[in-house]
């Protein structure tokens, strides 16, 4: 987190681009913690002045809170949210050491999967040799989850939880790379797990495709509660 001069401001601003999955981990968890946060939409190659200043590595999603505190991390984006308010639970408070396994879980699959699974969508992309063999390497941490998923409806219980979530925008990339392939691959948990998320409302809404705020530099209210401009 980097500490700005605090400004006046309604609500805590967030950088955000629609279909970036560290985005969309963040918007989801800002969704399920009913927080309320100015969207400002944006495409990767005309990126907003006032984002540069709070984080000047120019990625998102990034926040600056009300105090003007910049988080530019999307776990922490996603930690600050829920604990804020967690009406879910999805950080099960009552069990500090699932945290604990939470958090590692997460980081295996943003420093290890996250590899693997950007050396498969290149391979897809630019029709290489080895796409079967980029899918294997992902495969090893997708049969992790169908084997956790065997034993209850979420990756950590039978609860929702912040693994969920935090993995749930690039098991889609995954799914989305050979999409026949997955369609008959073996893990038919991932994909009932998958489609739970993917045709539920709270997906469609944080989805939701909203002016580009460089255009016209309208205020879009992102909330669980209500959507307004």
């Amino acid at each position: 987190m980097n500490q700005k001069p605090a400004q006046h401001q309604s609500y805590p601003i967030l950088y955000s681009l629609r279909n970036c999955p560290y985005a969309m981990r963040a918007r989801i968890a800002i969704f399920k913690a009913k927080q309320t946060v100015l969207l400002r939409d944006l495409v990767l190659s005309n990126k907003p002045t006032e984002m540069l200043k709070a984080s000047p590595k120019g990625t998102v999603p990034v926040i600056v809170l009300k105090n003007g505190e910049v988080i530019e991390e999307s776990l922490e984006v996603m930690l600050w949210a829920l604990n804020e308010t967690d009406p879910e639970d999805l950080l099960h408070r009552s069990n500090e050491q699932m945290l604990t396994e939470m958090l590692t879980l997460i980081n295996d699959f943003d420093s290890e999967f996250k590899t693997r699974l950007e050396q498969y969508k290149c391979a897809k992309r630019y029709q290489e040799t080895n796409v079967t063999e980029c899918r294997e390497a992902c495969e090893q941490y997708i049969e992790k989850l169908e084997q956790r998923l065997n034993q209850h409806g979420f990756l950590m219980s039978n609860k929702e939880s912040l693994v969920d979530i935090a993995l749930l925008p690039f098991i889609r990339q995954f799914a989305r790379i050979e999409r026949q392939w997955y369609l008959q691959s073996p893990y038919p948990k991932v994909r009932q797990w998958l489609n739970g998320y993917l045709q539920s409302p709270m997906f469609t809404k944080v989805m939701a495709k909203y002016p580009l705020w460089l255009d016209n530099h309208e205020e879009v209210l992102f909330t669980a509660e209500h959507k307004n401009k």
